[in-house]
C-alpha cells in the first residue's frame, strides 16, 4: 500500500485539472470513507502502540515510525462511532495536516480511486454541526463519506487564532470597510480564518466550495462594476468539492470583472508542485495552514 502513495508532486498536478485521488477505507462496518491522498504519507499495518496516561479518549496510543514519534487516533471513535476492537489487525494511515504528522487507526484499507472534483459533492443539508463529513461521492454505486479531518484534529490539537497585538484592528486605520471572501469546505477552517480576520477588523463572507464561491463573485458583479470596488481579498482552500481552488482561481482570472482581485491559496496540501501551480493559475500567494499570524500578515500585504 505504501508504494501506491509515491509521487506527491505528480498527484498534486491532478488538482490543477480539477481532479483528486481518494484513499478508501472502512471503520468497522460496510460504510466506506475517504481521505485525499495528498495528505497521506503512508499506510502501514498497525504497529505496537504505547498507551498515553490521561490521554484524550480518541487517542489509541503513540508509536515510533522511522525515528519519529506520532500520535495514533481511533478515527471511528473520533467521529462518534464504536472504537476499533482488533487493533493488531488494523491499519494506520499516516497523514500530515497543518504541519503536524499523526496516524489514523482504521479497520481496513480498500484502494485509491481517481476522481473528478465535480463528482465530489457537499454533504446533505440538515446533518447538524456534529457530523464529520466534508463531502460525499459515489464509487461503484456505493456512497463514500469524505471525512473533515481538520474537524477531527480540532478535538485534539489546540489551534490558536489569537493574533499578535500589532496585527489587531489594522483595518480600522482607514475609513473604508475591508471585506474578504473565505472559500473552504471545512467548517473548522472557515471559522478559524473568520476569527483571525475579525481580530484585524475585517468583514468576512463565507463560501463552502469553489463553485459556490464563483457563483457568489459573479452575482456581486452583475451590475457591471469590478469586484475590487466591493471586495479586497479572496482566501481559498485548494481541495474542495465541485470545484477546487486552482480551478476557482483560473475562472476568476478569465473573468473581466473579477480578474484583478488578489487570491491567496490557503491549504494543508504538501508537494513542491504547489508553488508552480500558484503561479500557473494566477494566484497571488500560497499560505500553508494554519498559523494565524502568517495568514494575517499575508492578508495585510494586500490591503492598501
Amino acid at each position: 500500500m505504501a508504494g501506491l502513495l509515491d509521487g506527491v508532486d505528480q498527484r498534486t498536478r491532478l488538482a490543477g485539472e480539477n481532479r483528486m485521488e481518494l484513499l478508501l477505507f472502512t471503520l468497522g462496518g460496510k460504510q466506506k470513507f475517504g481521505i485525499n491522498v495528498f495528505k497521506v504519507q503512508e499506510v502501514i499495518h498497525c504497529p505496537e502502540l504505547t498507551r498515553v496516561a490521561n490521554g484524550d479518549q480518541i487517542i489509541s496510543g503513540i508509536t515510533n515510525i522511522r525515528g519519529k514519534t506520532i500520535t495514533v487516533l481511533d478515527l471511528a471513535k473520533a467521529i462518534g462511532g464504536k472504537p476499533v476492537e482488533n487493533i493488531k489487525d488494523s491499519y494506520v494511515i499516516v497523514t500530515e495536516f497543518n504541519k503536524t504528522v499523526q496516524g489514523f487507526l482504521v479497520t481496513s484499507v480498500d484502494r485509491i480511486v481517481n476522481m473528478k472534483w465535480a463528482d465530489i459533492k457537499a454533504p446533505p443539508n440538515g446533518l447538524g454541526r456534529d457530523n464529520f463529513m466534508t463531502a460525499v461521492t459515489q464509487v461503484d454505486d456505493e456512497l463514500v463519506e469524505i471525512i473533515d479531518v481538520e474537524k477531527v484534529l480540532s478535538k485534539m490539537l489546540d489551534v490558536s487564532t489569537t493574533l499578535r497585538n500589532d496585527l489587531n484592528n489594522i483595518a480600522h486605520a482607514g475609513n473604508e470597510t475591508i471585506k474578504v471572501l473565505v472559500v473552504d469546505d471545512s467548517s473548522v477552517a472557515r471559522n478559524q480564518i473568520k476569527r483571525t480576520l475579525e481580530q484585524m477588523g475585517i468583514d468576512t463572507m463565507l463560501a463552502k466550495n469553489g463553485r459556490e464561491g464563483l457563483n457568489l463573485l459573479k452575482k456581486m458583479v452583475e451590475d457591471g462594476q469590478p469586484i475590487k470596488q466591493k471586495l479586497d481579498v479572496i482566501i481559498s482552500d485548494i481541495e474542495m468539492p465541485e470545484m477546487d481552488g486552482y480551478s476557482l482561481t483560473m475562472e476568476i482570472r478569465k473573468h473581466e470583472l473579477l480578474k484583478d482581485i488578489p487570491v491567496i491559496l490557503h491549504t494543508s496540501l504538501t508537494g513542491q508542485f504547489n508553488s508552480k501551480m500558484v503561479e500557473q493559475v494566477g494566484a497571488d500567494s500560497f499560505v500553508p495552514k494554519f498559523h494565524a499570524d502568517t495568514l494575517a500578515e499575508e492578508v495585510k500585504s494586500f490591503i492598501k
